[in-house]
C-alpha cells in the first residue's frame, strides 16, 4: 500500500475498526517545560507496539479534569522527569536535590492516588516509581550515595548496570522467557548481581538496564514489595503487595526497544482486563449481600465521603463499581438482657431489640434521603435495575440475628413492611429461633418458635438466611422452608475448618433446594493460620462452584463486620474480584451469576408470594 494514498490509508483504518474490540487507552503523564507539554517518543511508541492506544495526560490538578481523565482511560503510565518536591514528604530539600517540576508534582500525585483507588493498572517509570511510592505511603530518598553510579552519561538506549529480580516476583515472571541481557556480561558481573540479597529472598538472574537518576525509593511502604535491586542495594523496582496491577521500575524501558517491551505488554494486558471488568460492571448488577457498615453509624461516619473508618461508602462503591449492598441491622448476642419480661440493652441508651433495628433503618433512610441524587433504597431485583438505570447506588435492608423479633411473630410482618429482604436467624449464640454454630445446642436445631418464624417469612416473601447457624439448624430450616434458603456470608469448611463455614454436604443440600452460598471475606473463615488474601477467597469461591454448581454461589463480603482481606480490603477494590474471575476464564454469563445474579434469582422466587 502506497503510504501517500490517503484513501487507501483510510480504508485500512476502517478495516481495523471492524476487527474486534477497542484497544485499551493508556494515559501517559506528560513532562512540562518552557510552557509546553512534552513527551518522549519511546513512551507512546512502546504502548503502540504492545497493542494499546496512547493518550497524553497534561499536568492539570483540577479535580473534575483528573476524574474525567480517569473515566476515559484503562491504565496509567507515569513517565520520567525531574525530582519531586520533598515538601510533599514533609521534608526540607537536601543540598544535592536536583531540579523539581512544580507543574507536575501535585497533578501526578493526585492522579496516582485516584487511579490506585480505582484499582486501575499503573506502570511507573523512573520518576514514576517515585511518584507511586510518594502517593501510596512509601518514601523517596532525595539523593543516594552508593558504590554504583546511577546517573549515567551514556545514551539512554545503552544498558549501564544490572538489577537482580526477586525470584517469584511479577518482574521475574515477565522476564522469564527474555534473555538475561542484550550484552555478553562477564562472569564476575553475573556473580555480583545474582548474589544480591533482596529482603531475605533469593535473587533471580540479573537483568541489564539503563538508569539515569539520583533519587530512589528507599521504603516502598505497605502497598508495595521490592521486586528488584541493584548490586548496591538500591531499590530498582516495586510491585503491589496486594495482588493489584501496580508496577514501578527505576530504569527507562521506553528507550530499550524489544528489551523494554515486556513491561508495556504487561500494562496493556492488564488494561484489557480492567476495560473488560468496567464493561461487565456496566451491563450487570453487582451486589454484595452482606455488610455491617451501620454498626459504625454511632461514630458519626460520613457515607458520602471516603471516610477511612468505613469500608463501604458512596465513593468506595463508585470506585469499585459496586451497584448495591445489603446493609444489616446487627444485634450482638450478649448485648441484650431480659428483666421482668422487658428487653433492656446492657450498654448505651435503653431500647428494645426491635427499636434498635428500627433506629438503624431510620439512619439508613436518612442517609439515602440526604443523597437522593446518588443513592436509593431497593426492595426487589427490579428496584436494583431501575436505580442503576438512573445512575444511583442501591441499599437493601437486612437483619442479622432474630433477636430483633423479640419473640413476637407479629414483628416479622413489621420488618417486612420496612423493606427487609432477609433475616439471619441467629448470630454467635443460640437464641429463641435456633441454635448457633457457636452455641450450646439449646434446641437441637430450629425451635418451635423458629419454625413459625420461617413459615411466616415464607408467607411474607422474606429470605431465610442461615449464615451463623448450627448444622442442626441448617438442616431443619432446609426442610421447614417452602422457598430456597440463603447463606449470605459463609465460606467452605473443606478449606478452612471452622464451624461457621459450610460443609460440602451442606453446600450440596443447599444447591439441591435452590439456595445460594455467598463466599465471605472474613480472615478466620478463609484461612486457619496466617493472613488470608484475595487468592484464598477465590479458592473458596471455586470450591463452592465445584461442589454446588455455578448457579448457587456469590459474594457476601462482611465489610465493616471484620470482613476484608488483602486485595479485597474494601468496596473500592471489588473490581479486583471481577479481574480474578476473568483470569480464571469464567464466562460473562457466569460472572453475572457470581456477582449477585444467583442471589437475586432466589430473592425473586421468594418474593413471588408478595406479588
Amino acid at each position: 500500500m502506497n503510504s501517500y494514498d490517503l484513501n487507501a490509508q483510510l480504508r485500512h483504518c476502517y478495516d481495523a475498526l471492524q476487527t474486534g474490540g477497542r484497544r485499551p487507552l493508556i494515559g501517559i503523564t506528560a513532562n512540562y517545560a518552557d510552557a509546553a507539554c512534552k513527551l518522549g517518543e519511546g513512551y507512546y511508541k512502546q504502548i503502540v507496539a504492545a497493542g494499546g492506544v496512547p493518550v497524553v495526560l497534561p499536568p492539570l490538578s483540577n479535580r473534575e479534569t483528573l476524574l474525567g481523565m480517569l473515566d476515559r482511560i484503562d491504565a496509567l503510565l507515569l513517565s520520567g522527569g525531574a525530582d519531586i518536591n520533598p515538601l510533599y514528604a514533609g521534608e526540607q530539600p537536601d543540598p544535592r536535590l536536583g531540579g523539581i517540576n512544580s507543574e507536575r508534582d501535585l497533578p501526578e500525585l493526585l492522579l496516582c492516588r485516584l487511579a490506585a483507588n480505582r484499582q486501575m493498572p499503573i506502570l511507573g517509570i523512573c520518576r514514576g516509581i517515585q511518584t507511586m511510592a510518594m502517593a501510596l505511603g512509601g518514601h523517596v530518598a532525595q539523593h543516594i550515595d552508593t558504590p554504583v553510579k546511577h546517573s549515567q552519561d551514556a545514551p539512554r538506549t545503552e544498558p549501564t548496570h544490572t538489577v537482580a529480580l526477586v525470584a517469584g516476583s511479577l518482574l521475574a515472571r515477565l522476564y522469564a522467557s527474555v534473555p538475561a541481557a542484550p550484552l555478553s556480561p562477564s562472569p564476575s558481573c553475573l556473580e555480583a548481581s545474582s548474589s544480591c540479597p533482596v529482603d531475605g529472598g533469593i535473587a533471580a538472574m540479573p537483568l541489564f538496564v539503563n538508569s539515569f537518576h539520583h533519587q530512589a525509593v528507599d521504603n516502598p511502604g505497605p502497598a508495595f514489595r521490592v521486586a528488584a535491586t541493584a548490586t548496591d542495594g538500591t531499590i530498582e523496582a516495586i510491585e503491589s503487595s496486594e495482588e493489584k496491577p501496580f508496577l514501578g521500575v527505576q530504569w527507562h524501558p521506553e528507550c530499550m526497544g524489544e528489551d523494554g517491551l515486556p513491561l508495556f505488554r504487561w500494562l496493556v494486558s492488564e488494561a484489557r482486563l480492567y476495560q473488560k471488568a468496567k464493561t461487565l460492571h456496566h451491563h450487570i448488577v453487582t451486589l454484595d449481600t452482606h455488610c455491617d457498615t451501620p454498626m459504625l453509624f454511632p461514630q458519626g461516619i460520613d457515607f458520602a465521603t471516603r471516610d477511612p473508618r468505613i469500608l463501604v461508602s458512596l465513593p468506595k462503591m463508585r470506585e469499585g463499581l459496586l451497584d448495591a449492598t445489603i446493609m444489616v441491622a446487627y444485634l450482638p448476642q450478649k448485648k441484650w438482657s431480659v428483666e421482668g419480661g422487658v428487653w433492656k440493652e446492657e450498654a448505651g441508651e435503653p431500647c428494645t431489640p426491635r427499636s434498635y433495628a428500627d433506629s438503624i433503618f431510620d439512619k439508613i433512610e436518612e442517609i439515602v434521603a440526604g443523597h437522593s441524587d446518588h443513592l436509593a433504597l431497593a426492595r426487589t431485583p427490579d428496584d436494583l435495575w431501575l436505580n442503576k438505570r438512573h445512575g444511583k447506588k442501591s441499599i437493601m435492608l437486612g437483619i442479622e440475628n432474630g433477636l430483633a423479633l423479640e419473640g413476637d411473630l407479629r414483628n416479622v410482618r413489621h420488618f417486612a413492611k420496612r423493606g427487609v429482604v432477609y433475616i439471619t436467624l441467629c448470630h454467635n449464640g443460640d437464641n429463641d429461633l435456633c441454635d448457633s454454630a457457636k452455641g450450646n445446642q439449646t434446641h437441637g436445631g430450629v425451635s418451635d418458635f423458629g419454625a413459625k418464624v420461617i413459615r411466616q417469612m415464607n408467607r411474607l416473601g422474606l429470605m431465610v438466611d442461615l449464615s451463623h447457624a448450627a448444622e442442626s439448624s441448617f438442616y431443619d430450616a432446609l426442610q421447614l422452608s417452602r422457598t430456597p434458603i440463603v447463606c449470605s456470608h459463609s465460606s467452605a469448611r473443606a478449606l478452612c475448618d471452622h464451624p461457621r463455614n459450610l460443609t460440602d454436604d451442606q453446600m450440596r443440600c443447599l444447591a439441591q433446594r435452590g439456595g445460594v452460598c455467598q463466599i465471605t471475606l472474613y480472615h478466620g473463615f478463609l484461612k486457619k493460620d496466617g493472613e488470608a488474601t484475595i487468592l484464598d477467597a477465590m479458592e473458596h469461591l471455586e470450591h463452592a462452584v465445584k461442589v454446588m454448581g455455578i448457579d448457587h454461589v456469590g459474594l457476601g463480603t462482611d465489610f465493616d463486620g471484620d470482613g476484608g482481606v488483602r486485595g479485597l480490603a474494601d468496596a473500592s477494590e471489588l473490581t479486583l474480584y471481577t479481574r480474578q474471575l476473568l483470569r480464571r476464564r469464567f464466562s460473562d454469563e457466569d460472572i453475572e451469576k457470581l456477582w449477585g445474579g444467583n442471589f437475586l434469582r432466589v430473592m425473586k422466587e421468594v418474593q413471588k408470594v408478595r406479588q
